[in-house]
């Protein structure tokens, strides 16, 4: 396994971190009264485009599992027209989750929609992006041993990284600590974000650690 490909790895996902701050940070000086836990449903917003597009310009710029075939103006167009009704479809899969696992069915839609949009974000679009609109590809990668690439498997951590981080965030918020960010969907959608920037920065010390154990074979 290559060091320079981990490194080009841990600054790709340093920079998606980077994103996540600056998105509750730069905003401020162009909205006034913009916070992250005070206009939450503006943050939610903000926070899932900057991911979003820089995890896309990523993609192009590093092309980290590029296909030796070439393809036709047609099928990129196929492919990303597929792409945008996945991502849209795990919006609403995971928004019937949510509401599955408690929250509000009718009150609060917006809210708990925008936190599904969140969570597409931070796992659905980066499949997306690294293994397109492949359902078995993504069923590999997410099998046991199933990763291919250093990046795959940073698609692991970082994916089950943001759901647990959303998982444990609902734990406050039915305590009467009376809090404000115990407001649905606030602690959650923290917890998400927080697990996803702790995924993106474990994955490549995790892979850089264990690379001598790591053997990716070709399917």
């Amino acid at each position: 396994m290559r060091e320079a490909e981990i490194r080009r790895l841990l600054a790709a996902n340093l920079l998606c971190a980077l994103s996540v701050v600056l998105a509750a940070v730069v905003p401020a000086f162009f909205l006034d009264g913009f916070s992250v836990l005070g206009t939450h449903l503006t943050w939610l917003c903000v926070c899932s485009v900057c991911v979003a597009t820089l995890n896309i310009i990523l993609h192009l710029v590093l092309k980290p599992n590029q296909s030796p075939k070439r393809r036709f103006f047609a099928h990129k167009i196929s492919r990303f027209l597929k792409c945008c009704i996945y991502f849209f479809m795990s919006c609403i899969l995971f928004h019937a989750i949510i509401v599955l696992y408690g929250a509000p069915l009718i009150e609060s839609v917006t809210e708990t929609f925008l936190f599904a949009v969140l969570l597409s974000t931070f796992t659905t679009l980066q499949c997306l992006c690294l293994l397109g609109p492949n359902i078995q590809a993504w069923i590999r990668v997410f099998s046991k041993n199933g990763a291919m690439s250093i990046w795959e498997s940073s698609l692991q951590i970082t994916s089950m990284c943001s759901l647990l981080g959303a998982w444990f965030g609902a734990f406050p918020i039915p305590l009467d600590w009376d809090r404000p960010w115990q407001v649905w969907p606030i602690s959650c959608s923290l917890g998400a974000t927080f697990g996803y920037m702790a995924g993106l920065i474990i994955a490549p010390l995790w892979i850089h650690w264990n690379r001598k154990q790591l053997t990716y074979k070709s399917r």
